[in-house]
């Protein structure tokens, strides 16, 4: 805008440029609107400039958007002055507080404008405080530091959700609605935006670990984020650095030893041992501090025997290791059993504990260990991969049914565990399990020995339920038997993801029978690729009947039936009348 056009015309050239374009008849012009558009943000930096007038300024703001109003608050155009004319039509963003807070006039203002920010939003004012961090030239003049006393109003207004959860913890909402093996909630404690800040001031944490309002959250953000932190920026730092080789292969702690004394008072998740529910409360407290102490482990010399009374309390108070049997919707019981041995093999020393934790992996489904059906291709490509893997202790890793005897090992590696526990359930594995200990898993020498001991079939690979095509089928003496076999197996009959595989292998093979047929569920042969043996076998109990046909619909809806086997479903259309209609 020219510096010559007189401050009289200023209202009028405003209200042009922020009046819609209209055409030669009156109606709206689409294309000189555009023009008027692009004429106005020319023009707003120098129209602000030159404009005091409120009701002026509230009509040129209307028109900018949120970079534009950022980017004139940052060279001082855009004032606090102006913020009844942007609130009139917008809400607050990160963004125009930082833009304010960069003039040292304007700090407070700005400061006092953070409540209106969402929580998910009050970081972005510092992580937001350069826009064009990624963009900027090298000759652009350098961006001003964070002001301190921001920078300690976003970290504070950052750590009040946490500090203000851990004075009064309660269940997350709609908690009561969920069924009982579920009942569940958030033990992560939240403060990703709080950790956020807190890494941008590691120098600060010494101090923060001890306010009197605050150092609560910060002890538990430090313990559950700090090392994990400085180990993802270490391999990130060695994947990228052209300088990897002499890198540290393991980073120097982001926690110094005072530093971590002064956690402490929060390793143990002291706020949420009152919530309801005990059981679920302390099988989750016990695997957060199992996490901590994972992340953490210098932590076992400094508060050894605080983390054993604790976990010997919560195991007690949750009763955790009373046995349940599994209810039928609990999809999650498998693995967090897996997940509570883990957590006792880490912080038990109390053997009465950790014997009933052998004992409940002994209790636990053996694996269903299936070689699938050769072919030629796959297992060109597998072979150039791993030449072993067919072997069974690959094939127990395949579909990570290997996670039992893996835990195994680990309370093995706890010299408190009895020895004569694990000999146990060593007794009890699959043969795959044992093959598995043998070749992978690494745990103490007499746990090796053990398990070697144990004697095994005759069998190359015991407990393989082998696939085979139907060049390898035709080659066997009774093919049917084979199918047969499969059919038979544990695997097939409660094997998990391996006993879709097994009833696919029988379905495409030209050796399948009627019979064999009849003992695959249903919803496994209807509603994949069946073969055409299932048309006749329907024709032939349905025929002509509506009756018949609107039964076998009613029962593909499958549900929580959907196990039926096809013989089953096929006996009861049998029981429905064969009536027709009249044609």
């Amino acid at each position: 805008m020219s510096e010559e056009l007189p401050r009289e015309a200023l209202k009028t050239v405003i209200g042009a440029l922020c009046t819609p374009a209209a055409g030669p008849g009156g109606g709206f012009d689409a294309q000189g609107d555009r023009w008027r558009k692009k004429a106005l943000q020319e023009a707003l930096p120098a129209l602000l400039a030159r404009t005091s007038a409120k009701l002026l300024r509230g009509q040129l703001l209307l028109h900018a958007d949120e970079d534009t109003l950022a980017a004139l608050a940052a060279d001082g155009t855009v004032t606090t002055g102006d913020l009844p004319g942007i609130l009139r039509h917008r809400k607050i963003w990160p963004g125009l507080i930082a833009a304010l807070a960069r003039h040292g006039d304007q700090v407070d203002a700005a400061i006092e404008l953070l409540p209106q920010l969402s929580d998910h939003e009050v970081e972005h004012v510092v992580r937001d405080w350069d826009p064009n961090r990624f963009t900027r030239r090298a000759d652009a003049a350098p961006v001003p530091p964070v002001p301190q006393k921001l920078f300690d109003a976003v970290l504070e207004a950052c750590l009040t959700p946490l500090a203000a959860y851990l004075l009064h913890p309660q269940p997350e909402d709609g908690w009561e609605t969920l069924s009982t093996h579920g009942r569940d909630w958030s033990l992560e404690l939240g403060g990703r935006d709080g950790w956020a800040m807190l890494a941008r001031c590691p120098e600060r944490w010494q101090e923060l670990v001890a306010h009197p309002v605050y150092g609560a959250a910060v002890q538990h953000l430090l313990l559950d984020r700090a090392e994990s932190q400085a180990r993802e920026d270490a391999q990130l730092l060695s994947a990228t650095s052209p300088d990897a080789q002499e890198l540290r292969a393991e980073p120097v702690g982001a926690l110094s030893v005072d530093l971590l004394r002064a956690c402490l008072p929060a390793l143990c998740l002291p706020e949420l041992a009152e919530l309801p529910n005990s059981q679920v409360t302390a099988r989750r407290t016990l695997h957060h501090i199992a996490s901590r102490v994972r992340a953490n482990p210098r932590v076992v010399d400094l508060a050894g025997e605080q983390l054993h009374r604790v976990t010997d309390e919560l195991v007690a108070r949750g009763r955790l290791l009373d046995w349940r049997d599994r209810q039928p919707d609990d999809f999650e019981f498998h693995s967090r059993l897996l997940r509570l041995v883990e957590d006792l093999a880490l912080l038990s020393v109390n053997p009465d504990h950790l014997t009933a934790a052998c004992a409940h992996l002994a209790r636990l489904d053996q694996p269903a260990v299936v070689s699938p059906a050769q072919s030629s291709r796959l297992t060109r490509v597998l072979s150039n991969i791993d030449p072993d893997h067919d072997r069974p202790a690959r094939l127990l890793e395949r579909n990570s049914e290997h996670r039992r005897v893996q835990r195994l090992a680990v309370l093995a590696a706890n010299p408190c565990t009895p020895r004569a526990a694990v000999t146990d359930v060593l007794n009890r594995l699959h043969p795959a399990e044992l093959a598995w200990i043998a070749e992978r898993s690494g745990g103490p020498d007499w746990f090796l020995t053990a398990a070697a001991a144990i004697t095994r079939p005759e069998e190359e690979h015991p407990g393989v339920v082998r696939l085979l095509d139907d060049d390898a089928l035709a080659s066997q003496p009774d093919p049917a038997a084979v199918l047969q076999s499969w059919l038979d197996s544990p695997a097939a009959k409660d094997g998990g993801l391996s006993r879709s595989e097994i009833y696919r292998a029988v379905i495409s093979s030209s050796h399948l029978t009627p019979e064999h047929l009849r003992q695959i569920p249903a919803d496994e042969v209807l509603t994949g690729n069946g073969p055409n043996d299932v048309l006749a076998l329907l024709l032939d109990h349905c025929g002509r009947s509506t009756e018949r046909w609107k039964a076998l619909g009613a029962a593909m809806t499958f549900g929580d039936e959907g196990k039926v086997s096809l013989g089953q479903l096929l006996d009861s259309l049998d029981r429905t009348p064969a009536r027709r209609h009249a044609s």
